[in-house]
């Protein structure tokens, strides 16, 4: 990279007070095809595209207004770097290898001869780039050309300070490179900060808001909430401390919102609005009971915005295909024409479960696109909870494989001020105004089935209820397959083993435990 404008990167991320006008002018470009992919950290439906009259998002919602609006999306996995894996692969995390959190003492990385998103782009002659959280590895499998991340520059520079970020896009843009590209913008709001920043709130809400030692962000203008006007979702208790945490959280969000119309109106400026396909969504569910690292629909649900300049006759629509965050590379490889060709990953041949979203943009379907699958084995390495789930227009199953074990809480979400509310309540026997209980939300059955359409709560489970026992077999069936086609080493889990090597090579063998399970 240029070392001048990294420095004159890093001078912004000193948060200084003053900055200089500059004006970019900038030559027509040939028309060629490109896409622009934005992740929220930790996202959720607090913005007016999905009916939060609350949380302030004008730039979100006027990219609705030329988007696809999925009221359907969902993740992968409810974790961070597995998320972002699976969206950069279209392979669930037990398939492309990150089972887990990337950053830290987690280092959890995807198998070295996986093929991701910019390892086929490259092939291809597109540049590659990314401004903000990266969290996945190794490198040579996720070989961006351009990054400015944290493995750079603090996470809350590359992350939260729009105008950084801002500075680093515009050096994407500016770059006398007439390849066609693909930029990914990986924010980190409105991902929790009380556990590693708490100087800066729950939620780094203050962070460069002009307080006295929290700096400033020139481009953001915050959006403060009074707690009593936030929505509270179903699966978060209703109390002071619950409403306040959201406030901050919406705050953090409505700099996503401004971060995300800066952005756009680089991209215009640069001359690039009319052929690039944009992508919004998020990584996993909120970070609240029920949200991140569970796979209730509270934490696979996603927000998820597919605008296209090619099919402007679905611009302002809605979908209601079911669709998950590995349809992301099918959809970037269907946008230039790039097929995923088969290869073998440890022995076993690869096969996208994904399919392409374009077919959606140009009509709503009227078949298919009727369920999802979610796999999840751990966030922080001690956190090991493996779960699959199943879900589709009526039911959803979870198979919650180590069952007997209690379901574990993330540092970040257990020293925040929502969990501890519900804590404290819970031991001084005092009314949580939840809609569970702490036990059972550590200890859950095996199997928990649920009527999504009469229960979307997910509160009654089905799965010992023998009215839905066909119902139940059916969903178990289907997970099974799912499981096989994405070579999921825990297919066997948790009665027995896989055997797949030596004398069951050619013939791959659940051997039992006998453990009663």
């Amino acid at each position: 990279m240029n070392m001048m404008k990294v420095l004159s990167c890093l001078i912004l991320s000193l948060l200084v007070v003053q900055v200089t006008g500059v004006t970019n002018v900038h030559v027509a470009k040939p028309k060629k095809r490109n896409v622009l992919l934005i992740v929220g950290d930790d996202a959720g439906f607090e913005t007016q595209v999905y009916n939060n009259t609350v949380c302030k998002t004008p730039h979100l919602d006027d990219l609705a207004k030329r988007s696809v609006v999925f009221k359907h999306g969902f993740t992968s996995v409810s974790s961070c770097s597995p998320s972002r894996s699976a969206i950069l692969t279209g392979m669930p995390q037990h398939q492309n290898g990150m089972y887990g959190l990337n950053n830290a003492i987690n280092h959890f990385v995807s198998f070295d001869n996986v093929r991701s998103l910019p390892y086929y782009l490259k092939k291809r002659g597109i540049r590659t780039g990314i401004v903000g959280k990266y969290n996945v590895g190794p490198d040579s499998v996720y070989p961006f050309e351009f990054h400015y991340t944290e493995e750079d520059f603090p996470i809350t520079q590359v992350g939260r300070n729009i105008t950084f970020m801002k500075q680093c896009v515009q050096e994407f843009f500016d770059t006398q490179d007439e390849r066609p590209f693909f930029l990914y913008i990986a924010f980190h709001d409105p991902h929790r900060c009380g556990h590693t920043q708490p100087e800066y709130g729950q939620f780094c809400e203050k962070f460069g808001n002009g307080e006295p030692g929290m700096g400033i962000i020139p481009d953001w203008k915050p959006v403060l909430y009074d707690p009593k006007d936030v929505i509270v979702p179903y699966h978060v208790q209703d109390t002071p401390v619950a409403r306040a945490d959201i406030a901050a959280q919406y705050t953090t969000y409505s700099r996503l919102d401004q971060g995300i119309g800066i952005f756009l109106a680089e991209l215009e400026s640069a001359g690039y609005a009319d052929d690039t396909l944009i992508i919004y969504t998020s990584d996993n569910g909120i970070p609240f009971p029920s949200g991140r690292t569970n796979l209730y629909d509270a934490g696979m649900s996603e927000p998820f915005v597919v605008s296209s300049p090619l099919h402007k006759q679905r611009w302002g629509q809605e979908s209601n295909a079911l669709i998950s965050t590995v349809d992301i590379t099918p959809t970037i490889l269907d946008w230039w024409n790039i097929s995923h060709k088969s290869y073998k990953l440890n022995g076993e041949y690869v096969t996208l479960t994904g399919k392409s979203l374009l077919p959606i943009l140009e009509a709503e379907p009227t078949s298919g696109w009727d369920k999802v699958y979610a796999s999840h084995n751990l966030h922080e390495s001690t956190m090991y909870y493996p779960m699959r789930v199943i879900r589709n227009r009526n039911y959803k199953l979870i198979h919650n494989l180590h069952f007997r074990m209690p379901f574990f809480i993330d540092q970040d979400f257990y020293i925040s001020h929502t969990f501890q509310d519900l804590l404290n309540r819970t031991r001084a026997h005092e009314v949580t105004h939840w809609y569970k209980d702490l036990q059972s939300y550590y200890y859950r059955p095996q199997w928990e089935l649920f009527d999504v359409q009469h229960d979307p709560k997910e509160i009654k489970n089905l799965a010992l209820d023998s009215k839905f026992s066909s119902i139940l077999a059916d969903l178990k069936k289907d997970l099974l397959s799912w499981q096989n086609i994405t070579n999921d080493p825990w297919i066997c889990s948790p009665w027995g083993i896989l055997e797949n090597s030596g004398p069951y090579q050619q013939s791959p063998t659940c051997m039992s435990f006998d453990n009663g399970l």
